[in-house]
């Protein structure tokens, strides 16, 4: 298969595991080049099942009803103004009198916050990253994160290092300086998990931000004695993913993985044939795939899934050279 072509079903199939099950796809990098953007895939692919790159997590943790809620929080963050906190103008301040000075900003600016309040008048947001990631990335990337993401916004942002994993704080104001209110949603926050991981990457941070479906995660498990039973024609897999209920996620993705797989199996480069065998170490445990043991395949086949009864559901990763 031409470079072009593997380019252009990995942007489509890479757009789909990575940006959501939609059948329409959008590019979220219209502005590069078809090669730069499969080059952009390439490296995200090769980070999940090559490097295992670190997963960061964006949490809404709560929010403030009322002031009182709000300042309560600002004071816990700031562990009462000992620690430096720096507003959505850039402006670091310290000490228990600029940490009162913040609340009365907050509560007089725009439409007043009363002491208490029957809807949520802030947000908590949390950045964080596993330990041993720099914390002033960490830091410059939450900072970046905000100016593109909550430039509507009042918001502080506070920094923890007291824990394993450096995170963020970020304090934000639910009233925008036009009025509108912040309502974060699921695909919001899947927004944010990308555009944070994106602003670390920039900052020569690996991060990934991969749904759980696309990394294969669910609550059922399966042994692997069970998962080796079965592919050997014993026993049901009763218990594990085999008669587990796949979701509608965990399919998509399972296929959009074998799909890949497929194209970069059919790549003239080198490299790129490298990567599939990757993908295929990595995909064949997936909910939803079947491994077909090597032994049991032609010399001329990868190995890959087997075509099981169940083929609707768990597709299958062979190909041919």
């Amino acid at each position: 298969m031409s470079t072009s072509s593997v380019d252009g079903m990995l942007v489509a199939w890479g757009d789909r595991l990575f940006y959501g099950s939609n059948h329409i796809v959008r590019s979220h990098t219209p502005s590069l080049p078809l090669h730069a953007q499969a080059t952009a895939v390439r490296q995200r692919i090769h980070a999940i099942v090559v490097r295992n790159a670190p997963q960061m997590m964006v949490k809404v943790t709560g929010g403030g009803r009322g002031m009182a809620a709000i300042a309560a929080h600002l004071r816990y963050i700031s562990k009462s103004g000992r620690l430096p906190f720096e507003d959505d103008r850039g402006e670091v301040r310290q000490g228990r009198e600029a940490l009162r000075d913040l609340a009365d900003q907050w509560r007089c600016g725009g439409a007043r916050i009363p002491e208490r309040s029957e809807r949520r008048e802030a947000f908590n947001i949390m950045l964080s990253m596993p330990a041993g990631t720099n914390p002033e990335v960490v830091r410059s990337a939450a900072r970046q994160f905000a100016k593109a993401e909550l430039a509507n916004h009042v918001y502080v942002m506070l920094l923890h290092t007291h824990q394993a994993n450096p995170h963020v704080h970020l304090g934000v104001r639910a009233e925008g300086h036009d009025g509108r209110r912040l309502n974060p949603r699921k695909q919001d926050l899947r927004r944010w998990r990308q555009v944070f991981a994106d602003r670390l990457r920039g900052l020569g941070i690996e991060a990934e931000a991969s749904s759980q479906a696309a990394r294969g995660s669910r609550h059922r498990t399966e042994r692997l004695w069970q998962r080796k039973a079965y592919d050997d024609g014993h026993g049901s897999g009763r218990g594990g993913f085999a008669d587990a209920k796949l979701t509608p996620a965990l399919r998509h993705a399972a296929h959009a993985w074998c799909e890949i797989a497929k194209a970069l199996a059919s790549s003239e480069n080198l490299a790129d044939r490298e990567l599939g065998r990757s993908v295929v170490n990595y995909a064949r445990w997936l909910p939803g795939m079947r491994y077909k043991p090597p032994e049991k395949q032609s010399q001329r086949e990868l190995p890959g899934l087997g075509r099981t009864s169940m083929q609707k559901t768990r597709p299958d990763l062979g190909w041919e050279r």
